[in-house]
């Protein structure tokens, strides 16, 4: 009876004991992809926001005070590697490499359409000196087909807006959005359109090696085109130039005014654009589009400018 009661005693204290592995594990497990990046995610998809608020709330903190740091080489590498991953459906892969970098990737879940998407943002953004790199949007619904990129929220004012309404009104998107205000650097460090070694070109070179076609919005005083609302442009190639007659014949029929810059000279055509250099090296589609302050002061036009460009997305989503 002894032994008998020892071996329960023994197999009792090891149950236990393989309990406590398996909780640990498990706990380790579930909670390494969140890390110290808050609470775990309310389900499989993410804490419920109104993803295009929450989008517009973190630019509005840009300023050209708020601070912006050169990214090295192998930083900008490891994001875009991370954007990569979590394309192929690797988010975990992803996360120790943002976390290298002081990135954290979260899972959300936007209150109007319902849909999944990863945020990739900058944990410096919540202390005293920001870096000001980059934040990207990957819509998990679907698999990726485009990309809208924002290279000067605020300083292109509501261009953030554009963006936002873009990604969400149709899906396989990827939102890469500047971390700084184009002004918040030495020179023009910041100003990521014209520059090749920043976290928000390294992404859209990662989507740009993909295939992946890409749009990226801008803005222009009334001055610099009296008389028209937006200027339409595939940048320094020709490879979107279906695109953008179906782009410019949306907004036309949204009684927008548009120079389209295959067709005669157009100031801003972002023929300098580097996002568009490359993707014209590929030969991969690629859309330059501005918009007057006028448009970009206007909610209703707003609303309109982002439908015109979505009719292009939403080919993309279905045709790449």
């Amino acid at each position: 009876m002894a032994g008998l009661q020892a071996k329960s005693i023994i197999m009792v204290a090891l149950a236990v004991v393989f309990g406590e592995l398996v909780i640990g594990f498990s706990t380790y497990r579930i909670g390494h992809p969140v890390g110290d990046d808050g609470p775990a995610p309310s389900g499989p998809s993410g804490p419920e926001v109104p993803l295009a608020r929450r989008i517009t709330d973190f630019t509005a903190r840009l300023d050209p005070g708020s601070g912006y740091r050169e990214p090295r080489r192998a930083e900008r590498r490891a994001i875009a590697d991370a954007v990569g991953l979590i394309l192929d459906g690797h988010p975990a892969r992803a996360r120790p490499l943002l976390s290298d970098v002081d990135f954290r990737l979260r899972t959300l879940t936007d209150a109007t359409t319902g849909r999944r998407f990863a945020e990739l943002s900058d944990r410096t953004e919540d202390g005293p000196t920001p870096r000001g790199w980059a934040r990207v949007y990957i819509d998990l619904s679907a698999p990726a087909r485009w990309s809208v990129q924002v290279p000067h929220p605020v300083a292109d004012a509501d261009t953030e807006r554009i963006g936002a309404r873009v990604l969400l009104d149709s899906p396989g998107g990827v939102l890469v959005l500047a971390g700084a205000h184009r002004r918040a650097g030495a020179g023009d460090a910041a100003d990521v359109a014209h520059r090749t070694d920043s976290v928000f070109d390294a992404v859209c070179a990662e989507l740009a090696r993909r295939g992946l076609p890409g749009v990226q919005i801008h803005g222009f005083a009334d001055d610099s085109a009296p008389g028209r609302d937006a200027i339409a442009s595939t940048g320094k190639g020709p490879a979107g130039r279906a695109d953008a007659r179906r782009l410019a014949a949306a907004l036309t029929a949204r009684h927008f005014t548009v120079c389209r810059a295959w067709v005669r000279g157009c100031p801003l055509e972002g023929r300098d654009n580097v996002q568009g250099r490359r993707a014209a090296a590929r030969h991969v589609r690629f859309l330059h589009i501005e918009f007057a302050r006028s448009v970009r002061t206007s909610a209703p036009r707003i609303r309109s400018a982002a439908a015109a460009v979505t009719t292009v997305t939403r080919h993309w989503a279905k045709n790449t």
